[in-house]
């Protein structure tokens, strides 16, 4: 996929509409197109975190990993959603973890190339954050509910 490529796919994509012509280029040219195999960890939680995603296709499982036992999966991701906050709020570390359920082709941002604009033009920092900011609370709501879901001890109302 060449950068018109992708500029075009960003400047129809719901999560960058409304954005300036000049901030989609630049995202576009921020972003590399990737090919992950089924099982492939994109990131683990605690881990430094300087990129997001947009997965083109296939799917993506965001998981909180457990003590003892299996990984507890909050979502699953597929085509046209955005992976990945925490490469924007110190102390850039990923809050949760993704492993490709299936094998999956997305984009990879430069998270700290596209931070470093935000910093710089903060119209540009400010558009950016309030699409993120829905994503945060989407992302952390959904841990909520599932944790509630699998945390039912007996005699709790």
């Amino acid at each position: 996929m060449s950068t018109q490529s992708i500029k075009d796919y960003l400047s129809t994509h719901e999560f960058f509409s409304g954005l300036d012509d000049n901030f989609i280029k630049f995202l576009a040219d921020s972003a590399t197109q990737q090919k992950v195999e089924k099982g492939h960890v994109l990131f683990q939680q605690g881990k430094y975190a300087d990129k997001f995603y947009l997965l083109r296709n296939g799917q993506v499982s965001v998981q909180v990993p457990a003590l003892v036992g299996p990984t507890l999966e909050i979502q699953s991701l597929g085509a046209d959603q955005i992976l990945g906050w925490s490469w924007l709020i110190p102390p850039y570390r990923w809050n949760f973890m993704a492993r490709a359920l299936d094998e999956t082709e997305l984009l990879e941002f430069d998270g700290r190339a596209i931070l470093a604009r935000c910093e710089q033009d903060p119209k540009f920092g400010y558009e950016l954050f309030k699409r993120f900011a829905a994503l945060m609370s989407e992302r952390l709501d959904a841990a909520r509910q599932k944790l509630m879901d699998q945390w039912d001890p007996p005699g709790f109302a």
